[in-house]
């Protein structure tokens, strides 16, 4: 089974426009036979999505570093959860378990995870697709700084154009399947 790593806040943000995009994606990713790997919560956004996504009927892997139980209060009832030692670890597992990324709105843990999986890409350890799902302009701030360390020549413009916004699940599946990771008929079964 194809999966995408998920990245996103452990809380709720200030927008309900936010809980509802990740509700929306782990609906529409279940719905279109892909699973998810994320951080293992069952709070915030990362809990909405999960929960979703466990609705619709789809395969939901968590990984959480141990010590983080108290703060992000590990899901119940996923497919599965992995239990690590460290965030180094957490990043690397779920890199090794998805086949794409997907940054949905959040905080630092979120840029974290992001900025690490996009400087994987840059030295050439994966070359998986990476992807903004902008809720509401979003992604607007930190798309402007990337074009400006990309036009200071601190960013490659091959590293700047890796990372695509999108706006919702299905253009999400479309940028999987353009990309070669995810058959055309799963794209269609996520649509509406």
């Amino acid at each position: 089974m194809m999966r995408v790593a998920v990245f996103l806040g452990s809380s709720v943000g200030n927008q309900p426009e936010y809980v509802a995009a990740a509700a929306d994606f782990g609906t529409s990713l279940a719905r279109a036979g892909v699973g998810i790997v994320y951080g293992g919560a069952s709070v915030g956004m990362m809990g909405a999505m999960a929960n979703a996504a466990l609705a619709a009927g789809g395969e939901v892997v968590g990984v959480i570093p141990g010590g983080l139980f108290a703060a992000e209060i590990p899901h119940p009832g996923l497919t599965r959860m992995e239990v690590v030692g460290t965030m180094h670890e957490r990043k690397a597992l779920m890199a090794d378990l998805a086949d794409g990324f997907a940054a949905l709105p959040g905080g630092l843990g979120t840029l974290d995870e992001l900025f690490e999986i996009l400087t994987w890409q840059q030295i050439g350890l994966h070359d998986k697709p990476v992807a903004l799902i902008d809720v509401d302009g979003f992604w607007d701030p930190l798309t402007a700084l990337l074009d400006e360390l990309a036009g200071a020549g601190f960013v490659p413009e091959v590293t700047r154009a890796s990372l695509v916004r999108v706006r919702d699940a299905g253009e999400f599946l479309r940028l999987l399947r353009s990309a070669g990771s995810l058959p055309l008929q799963a794209t269609h079964d996520a649509e509406p």
